[in-house]
């Protein structure tokens, strides 16, 4: 009787035909019963090789295909990519377009964790605050459509800045949804933290400790949620970050629940972030004068941005001779995220695979660059 209860062990596929792997993953799950033995995520599904086609497509033109692999964060992608050509140009950019670039790059955050709101509560089965994230999300694509055109792969940024000034009225919508948001915000509170069911299902799930994610190249809010407080906006300030009063989000159990506090808090942060970058933006242009041909002199360049999901990292070398990349390579946040998930998913039972795997916030168009 003290021995333990074991069933026959057998395989289970979860995708890569499902909604709760969040895209084409498809995880090969070892099980006893319902208890987690072993999880191999498979990737590579998509077959994208964009960092071999940014090799032979031009600076200029490699910068769409950007907004293509965090999909849900493209203005960050475009924000990084940028910031190593200009390293490489020694390019300085203007005031006003460093403001903007911070104030962009926080609108997507908050509309990127409004939707790891909504998707974590499809996974848990919440379909009311799917609705709810769904519904906020669209007053940031409201805004990034009104001054870019699009509503999900912008491709706004440019070298040496953007491609053009914020559009009459749109700094007056922008102070709207800051008023409106925080009251939104209060009714997902009470959706959350006073529902039982909610915290029975991810709070002491998924444990992620500290020195194990340093240890796997974890970043962003799965890293803060394990109690480090490093984010690069604080640690390596890029654009005008270093201006801006903000605090770094940490939690300390690296569980699920942390991972959602720390995303959901962080809207606040940006919040704040915004509506310092309206308040305090200068007048002056949007873009340095930058060569028609852009063609680096020989070298390399190194850059790096706190993006919604992690840190996102361009590293770029030319070659001095052609208006093309010589290498290109990116540190994306999902796939370094994502192969610690086996760590940690082991002792779970299948429903608390999903709430774990939901709350690494993870996109395959990065993942399978």
């Amino acid at each position: 009787m003290d021995e333990e209860i074991r069933t026959e062990e057998f395989i289970l596929n979860i995708g890569p035909q499902h909604p709760s792997t969040h895209g084409v993953t498809r995880l090969v799950t070892r099980l006893s019963g319902e208890t987690v033995l072993e999880i191999e995520p498979v990737i590579g599904y998509l077959h994208r090789g964009l960092e071999k086609i940014g090799e032979n497509k031009t600076y200029e033109k490699f910068l769409p295909l950007t907004d293509r692999m965090d999909y849900i964060s493209s203005m960050t992608n475009n924000h990084a990519y940028v910031l190593a050509v200009e390293e490489l140009l020694g390019i300085e950019v203007p005031a006003r377009a460093e403001y903007l670039r911070v104030t962009l790059s926080e609108l997507q955050r908050i509309a990127n964790h409004l939707m790891f709101i909504a998707a974590f509560g499809a996974d848990l089965g919440a379909w009311t605050i799917m609705m709810y994230g769904f519904r906020e999300r669209e007053m940031v694509l409201d805004l990034m459509s009104m001054l870019t055109g699009q509503r999900l792969l912008y491709n706004f940024m440019r070298v040496g800045g953007l491609k053009e000034d914020v559009p009459l009225g749109w700094v007056s919508k922008v102070r709207e949804f800051l008023k409106a948001l925080p009251e939104k915000l209060e009714d997902y509170k009470a959706y959350f933290y006073n529902n039982e069911i909610f915290l029975d299902r991810v709070e002491g799930v998924g444990i992620l400790k500290a020195k194990d994610a340093i240890n796997m190249g974890v970043t962003g809010p799965n890293l803060r949620a394990a109690g480090v407080a490093y984010d690069v906006r604080k640690d390596d300030p890029y654009s005008y970050y270093d201006r801006f009063d903000f605090d770094v989000i940490t939690e300390k159990e690296g569980d699920t629940f942390s991972r959602f506090n720390v995303r959901f808090n962080e809207i606040y942060e940006s919040l704040k972030i915004v509506k310092q970058g309206i308040e305090a933006l200068p007048e002056g242009e949007v873009i340095a004068k930058v060569p028609r041909i852009i063609k680096p002199p020989a070298g390399e360049a190194y850059s790096r941005v706190e993006a919604p999901k992690g840190e996102l990292a361009f590293y770029i070398v030319s070659d001095g001779k052609t208006d093309k990349p010589y290498r290109v390579k990116v540190r994306g946040p999902s796939f370094c995220n994502l192969s610690s998930f086996p760590y940690y998913a082991v002792g779970d039972i299948i429903p608390d695979v999903i709430a774990n795997f939901a709350s690494i916030d993870i996109v395959l168009g990065e993942v399978d660059r």
